[in-house]
């Protein structure tokens, strides 16, 4: 089974500007990594053809696989076949047929434009190419074989591009690999990248195939186990006895396999349940709320939220009682405790969630610090508080809190430690 090493060079001077994204680069790395070519490097060259011919002498020498995007339109600066070919020691013939296609796409597509004659540049291309009709624009691209390396050149524009990905480019990568690429995506919340490195080094220094790396995200932690075999079955059964292990050592940490967020996990285990839960917020200012509303479904088990950031508010909204918030403090874990209990009877829920803390940047007038946090929840049956410590960062407190307040739910709801 032979390795291909793939690099793609984006081309064009507003991706090194910044004034454009470059999501064609994600596009075909998520198909080379399907296909199981591994993709080695990426680049991007401006509108220059000294530059974009010096990064592809580099790539001839370290990749099997050449993906360019951008480049193939009709101005003076869309450089790219004319380099590539060059590059490659390749005339450009001029294709009658796509021509054709580019003045009838003029015609009858947008009737309103006049196209002028630099249009027809497009319909050259390499000697020997084949070539990959653009369904949705003028500029077709291809793909050829030279010196032992396959050439692909893409459109820029990402629907274009995405577009000729999948009817053009797919079938011709398919038929360089025999193998293909999987993933697990392991989510964990309660311990830190570095923690989670530590427990697993010597398990992440014995793999190769499958391989095992983390990643940090807000407040969480991903690893990702991934294995390259000729089928899906083969890699699955790479992967499942590693993914056990990863389950074993890290236990109940890991809140999900290939779930989207902890918000979609618990979700998922509200809705089994037949559970509804309701959310008072203070600090965190709605973004608990936030993330589950992103949740599809979610009115099925989430009745609603108040956002009750004053003293005021707190007692108005939600009836925590005034002499609590005077004795303890409005970050506390009895108004957190008071918050929860005032907003699942408010809204008729089965669990109720209160949060509380101080996202600073400055400390309180009673001197408790930034990251100085509550998180409580209300059942029928128990009621808990969590305080952990979060940095002193006001996106990161408020990410924790929110990210706490969903673990505590899920916790609950699968019978393990809550606080």
């Amino acid at each position: 089974m032979r390795e291909y090493k793939a690099e793609i060079i984006g081309v064009g001077t507003e991706l090194l500007l910044g004034n454009t994204v470059n999501t064609d680069a994600q596009d075909v790395s998520l198909l080379l990594s399907k296909l199981g070519i591994n993709v080695y490097f990426h680049t991007v060259v401006g509108d220059n053809p000294t530059r974009l011919k010096e990064a592809v002498e580099i790539a001839k020498i370290r990749a099997d696989i050449i993906i360019t995007t951008g480049g193939l339109g009709p101005t003076y600066d869309d450089l790219t076949k004319q380099t590539l070919a060059e590059a490659f020691g390749k005339k450009l013939i001029f294709h009658e047929d796509i021509a054709h296609k580019i003045r009838d796409f003029f015609a009858n597509r947008i009737p309103a434009i006049e196209m002028t004659e630099n249009n027809l540049q497009q319909a050259q291309l390499p000697e020997g190419c084949i070539i990959f009709e653009n369904e949705l624009g003028t500029a077709p691209g291809c793909a050829f074989e030279a010196e032992g390396k396959h050439v692909i050149m893409l459109p820029g524009p990402p629907r274009e591009c995405r577009s000729m990905l999948k009817i053009c480019a797919e079938p011709y990568l398919k038929a360089l690999s025999q193998a293909e690429i999987h993933s697990h995506n392991i989510h964990i919340f309660g311990l830190g990248e570095s923690a989670v490195e530590e427990k697993l080094i010597d398990l992440m220094e014995t793999l190769n195939n499958p391989s095992l790396a983390p990643y940090a995200k807000d407040g969480e932690v991903m690893l990702r186990l991934t294995a390259k075999a000729s089928s899906r079955q083969d890699a699955q059964d790479l992967m499942l006895p590693v993914l056990q292990k990863i389950q074993n050592v890290l236990g109940n940490i890991v809140y999900g396999v290939d779930t989207d967020s902890l918000e979609n996990t618990v979700f998922h285990l509200l809705k089994e349940r037949g559970l509804t839960l309701a959310v008072a917020e203070s600090c965190t200012g709605g973004l608990l709320s936030k993330r589950l509303t992103d949740v599809p479904g979610i009115s099925r088990v989430f009745m609603g939220s108040v956002v009750a950031y004053s003293a005021h508010a707190k007692t108005a909204l939600l009836d925590v009682p005034q002499d609590l918030i005077s004795d303890n403090n409005a970050v506390s874990r009895e108004v957190a405790l008071a918050m929860a209990q005032g907003v699942r009877h408010k809204f008729n829920a089965d669990i109720g969630i209160g949060i509380t803390g101080i996202a600073g940047p400055e400390t309180d007038s009673s001197g408790q610090s930034p990251g100085t946090i509550f998180i409580a929840l209300c059942s029928n049956d128990h009621t808990y508080c969590r305080s952990p410590h979060l940095f002193h960062d006001r996106e990161r407190i408020r990410i924790g809190g929110a990210s706490h307040a969903l673990d505590m739910i899920r916790r609950l709801l699968t019978d393990l430690p809550v606080e």
